[in-house]
């Protein structure tokens, strides 16, 4: 069993990269004021204290501890190292992601150190977003200097101000994005700020005191704690978790994930890189992902290269084992070139022309991300030719090996079984969530665009189908869920359209000839014999023609669709690469 500390952003990830698995597992906050649903999940609230945590960890038999909380979490941070020492289980440290520190902005190892700062720069007039809980370590600058604190809008916010003897008139409430129009409204020379991460919202803060020209005071986050006899292993993402909880309680997950063949080619290339410059040759490198987060890839070294054996995890790929090489040469400019056993693109279509090494947009944009040297890179697999044989890429028009693809970076494999399963949990928690509309959709990237099309529904009214179209509908069914809007892409929507229900790529292709033939019904005359992808219709087809077309394609997917929901309404929202969305 695992116990996440969470209350935060990356809490809420946690539960949602652990309810991928199918087991349970505890998530504690200390109030109840966080709004969260887990599918497999118990939630429980109260701040324990280390005896009472070391009961609760034996009594429910913990093996492992997340812990997701603030990076200012001093506290619990401690009490949680505390207990791993004391029943002897592993710590994995949650973090954000944080910017560099930028030489304009006035770093400050705590608050007495701001303090000590902002005295010194000659700051009168300070805006405050450090929260309620540090007003009282700021006194001695308020006490003698005019200052805003922002606090959230909740009643212990205002008593915690109120008993720190903060004047009440100089207090204001967070508003999403409000930190612009609060420097306008109250002139602030300066303003200070934690070194809060991504997550919460610390770009956004410095780019509007930035944009207003006054100075910027960080407080820097504490380091986390250390224990003699205590693992932490620290990651600072989704995949970066699930990876780590594989490594340290592998049956957590019946399928554990893999790595694409774009981030082994980048941990190669990065490690190449590395040996070029310094010599060095380090067993792992990190490697940022598309995402913002790191993870670390084992390397090895060849004569003249560096390697990643392709770890697929639990997913059926015939690239798993593959020797993935990165040779790096000194350039001009920043070039990636494919060698042996990486294939060309032989027709239009994809991300790059034909007569290019298949090596796709996202894999060459994470070794950009990666790599801030003017190099040449040379990609190459030894076997990739021969593997290429028993892929889709022949088919697709790409010879001579495989692709170096990957638009995450990570593999995450399910069993149909236990996403069908997750599915059915997210369903119910959708209708237990008082919506009288249910949106299913293939992913994040579909979800983002047709959340605009329903702005008031609730997190929880959107569920991911994955490739399972037919038993998410039949779900929605059984549960009488009486309104369900389906997004869909065009690759899956004519797999769909042909009554592929399952629209995994391992089971169907694209049907050029019914493509043809739902081209024809909506009066379009085009040549698609040397069609690649399904997502290059959007550019061939006439402007005038689209909504026929996505007409057409609607029709046919309801066709299919509209029966599993006997009992409720269907509508289908057919998504261009663009996110503009064509109804029927």
């Amino acid at each position: 069993m695992i116990l996440v500390f969470g209350g935060t952003t990356e809490g809420r990830v946690a539960a949602k990269v652990l309810d991928e698995s199918g087991a349970s597992y505890w998530y504690s906050t200390r109030g109840d004021l966080q709004d969260i649903q887990l599918a497999h999940g118990h939630h429980i609230t109260g701040a324990m204290q280390v005896p009472e945590m070391v009961t609760f960890c034996h009594e429910h038999d913990i093996r492992l501890i997340v812990d997701a909380a603030h990076p200012f979490a001093v506290n619990l941070h401690n009490n949680v190292v505390d207990l791993a020492g004391q029943i002897g289980v592993p710590v994995i440290r949650y973090d954000r992601i944080y910017p560099p520190h930028d030489e304009d902005i006035v770093w400050c190892q705590n608050y007495d150190d701001a303090i000590g700062q902002l005295k010194a720069h000659g700051v009168h007039r300070l805006l405050a977003l450090t929260g309620v809980n540090t007003i009282a370590k700021l006194r001695d600058y308020w006490n003698n200097n005019e200052c805003w604190f922002r606090i959230l809008n909740r009643e212990e916010s205002l008593a915690g101000a109120q008993k720190a003897g903060f004047p009440t008139g100089h207090l204001v409430y967070y508003e999403k994005d409000d930190t612009a129009s609060l420097i306008e409204q109250l002139q602030p020379q300066a303003m200070i700020t934690k070194e809060s991460g991504t997550s919460g919202g610390f770009d956004e803060k410095v780019l509007a005191a930035r944009q207003a020209g006054i100075q910027v005071f960080v407080v820097e986050r504490p380091d986390y704690p250390t224990a003699d006899g205590v693992t932490v292993q620290h990651v600072n993402g989704p995949h970066g978790l699930r990876r780590m909880v594989e490594k340290l309680l592998p049956e957590f997950y019946p399928l554990h994930s893999g790595l694409t063949t774009g981030t082994c080619a980048t941990a190669a290339s990065i490690a190449a890189t590395i040996r070029m410059k310094t010599g060095e040759t380090p067993a792992r490198v990190p490697v940022t992902l598309p995402n913002g987060e790191t993870i670390d890839v084992d390397v090895t070294y060849g004569d003249g290269f560096a390697a990643v054996f392709k770890e697929a995890g639990d997913d059926p790929d015939v690239t798993n084992g593959l020797e993935i090489r990165a040779q790096v040469e000194t350039c001009d400019q920043f070039e990636i070139l494919g060698g042996e056993g990486v294939g060309r693109f032989t027709v239009p279509g994809f991300d790059f022309p034909p007569g290019e090494p298949a090596i796709n947009k996202a894999p060459r944009q994470m070794m950009r991300d990666n790599i801030h040297e003017n190099v040449r890179i040379t990609i190459s697999v030894p076997q990739g030719a021969e593997i290429a044989r028993r892929t889709f890429n022949p088919r697709l028009g790409i010879e001579g090996g495989i692709s170096i693809i990957g638009v995450s970076g990570i593999v995450k494999p399910f069993s149909e079984e236990a996403f069908v399963a997750s599915i059915r949990k997210c369903m119910q928690v959708a209708k237990a969530s008082g919506s009288d509309r249910v949106v299913i959709n293939s992913g994040g990237k579909s979800e983002r665009f047709v959340k605009a099309q329903y702005p008031d529904l609730p997190q929880q009214a959107f569920v991911e189908y994955g490739n399972y179209i037919g038993e998410t509908l039949a779900i929605a069914n059984e549960l009488n869920i009486p309104n369900v809007t389906m997004g869909v892409m065009l690759g899956k929507a004519v797999k769909l359209a042909a009554g592929n229900l399952d629209t995994h790529s391992r089971h169907t292709t694209m049907d050029k000839d019914f493509v043809s033939t739902m081209l024809h019904e909506a009066g379009i005359d085009i040549d698609i014999s040397d069609l690649t992808l399904a997502r290059e219709l959007w550019d061939r087809i006439p402007q005038e023609k689209l909504q026929d077309f996505a007409t057409a394609v609607i029709n046919h997917c309801t066709h299919y669709c509209a029966p599993l929901l006997p009992k409720g309404m269907l509508t289908i929202l057919l998504i261009d690469d663009n996110g503009k969305i064509y109804h029927s």
